[in-house]
C-alpha cells in the first residue's frame, strides 16, 4: 500500500474505522471519476463534516446567545450537525454519478441512432464507434474511451465491457453489453442494437408522461403550502394584531425567520421539480 501523506490523526482515525462500512466507495469514485483514493476521500468526507458542522453550531449558538437560550444543547446539536453532514458529503460521488448519467441519458437514443445507421450503411463496427465519438457529449466521451482502448491493442468487446461496467448510466450499459455479447455470439449487431435502442427509446418517453403526472400535485402543494398559506396567513396575522391592540410587539427576528422559512419552502419545492425534470430529449 502506498503511503498516505498528510493525515491528520484524530480525523484518520475515525476515517479508518468508518471505512469498512462503505465496501462500494471504490467503485464509486471511479465511476464518478474522482482522482482519490478510498483513504483519501474518507479522510476529507471526515474533516469537511466537522468544519461545517462547528460552523453551524457556532452560527445557532450566536443566535441563541442573543435570545438568552442556554447554550448546554449545543454539544448534542454538534453531533447530529455533523451526522447529517457526514453523510452529505459521502453522497458527493452519488450526485456526480446522477450528474453523469442525465448527460449521458440526454444524447444516448441520438447516438445510438447515429451508430445503428451507420452499421446499417454497412461500416465497420470500430468505424461506427469512432464516428459516434464525437458530437454527442457525455456519450461521446465513452465511446471515445472504447476508440482509444482499440487503438492501444484492446479487443474491442473487452473494451465494451469495461466501460459498460464503470458507466453510471444504465441505458449505456444495456447499449454496451449488447454490442459485446452480440460480437461474442457472432450474431447481427445492428439487429440486437436495434431492439435494445427501441426499448429504451419508449423508456424515455414514458419518465416523461410520468413526470408530468408527478407535476400536477406538485404544482398543487407549492400553490398552498408556498405561496396560499404565507400570504393569508401573514394577512389574518395582521388583522388579528390589529384586534389585539398596539401593545404586542414582535421582535423583527421573529419576522426574519418566518421570510427566511418561506423562501426556502419555495426554493425546495423549486429544486424538487428541477431534480425530477427528466435531462434528454426524445425528438
Amino acid at each position: 500500500m502506498a503511503k498516505r501523506m498528510g493525515r491528520i490523526p484524530v480525523f484518520s482515525i475515525l476515517s479508518d474505522a468508518v471505512l469498512p462500512y462503505f465496501p462500494g466507495l471504490d467503485k464509486k469514485l471511479k465511476i464518478a471519476v474522482i482522482d482519490k483514493t478510498t483513504h483519501e476521500f474518507m479522510d476529507w468526507v471526515v474533516f469537511s463534516s466537522f468544519i461545517l458542522s462547528l460552523f453551524l453550531a457556532l452560527l445557532i449558538g450566536l443566535i441563541a446567545s442573543s435570545l438568552g437560550v442556554s447554550l448546554l444543547w449545543l454539544v448534542p446539536a454538534f453531533l447530529l450537525f455533523y451526522i447529517f453532514s457526514f453523510f452529505y458529503y459521502l453522497n458527493y460521488p452519488d450526485v456526480l454519478m446522477l450528474k453523469m448519467r442525465k448527460e449521458i441519458d440526454y444524447e444516448i437514443v441520438f447516438a445510438t441512432r447515429h451508430l445503428l445507421i451507420a452499421l446499417r450503411s454497412g461500416m465497420p463496427l470500430f468505424d461506427a464507434v469512432v464516428g459516434v465519438s464525437r458530437g454527442y457529449g457525455a456519450v461521446s466521451k465513452e465511446f471515445r474511451k472504447i476508440a482509444d482502448d482499440v487503438t492501444l491493442g484492446k479487443p474491442l468487446s473487452q473494451s465494451l465491457r469495461e466501460v459498460a461496467d464503470t458507466s453510471p448510466s444504465s441505458a449505456l450499459k444495456r447499449i454496451l453489453l449488447q454490442i459485446a455479447n452480440a460480437l461474442s455470439s457472432g450474431s447481427d449487431v445492428a439487429e440486437s442494437l436495434e431492439g435494445v435502442l427501441n426499448q429504451i427509446a419508449k423508456e424515455q418517453v414514458i419518465a416523461l408522461k410520468e413526470y408530468g403526472q408527478k407535476l400536477n400535485p406538485l404544482v398543487m402543494f407549492y400553490m398552498i403550502f408556498g405561496i396560499i398559506f404565507p400570504s393569508l396567513g401573514i394577512a389574518f396575522a395582521i388583522i388579528l394584531f390589529s384586534f389585539i391592540g398596539g401593545g404586542l410587539q414582535i421582535p423583527a427576528a421573529y419576522l426574519f425567520l418566518v421570510v427566511l422559512a418561506v423562501g426556502l419552502l419555495q426554493f425546495l419545492f423549486l429544486a424538487m421539480a428541477e431534480s425530477s425534470r427528466p435531462k434528454y430529449s426524445v425528438v
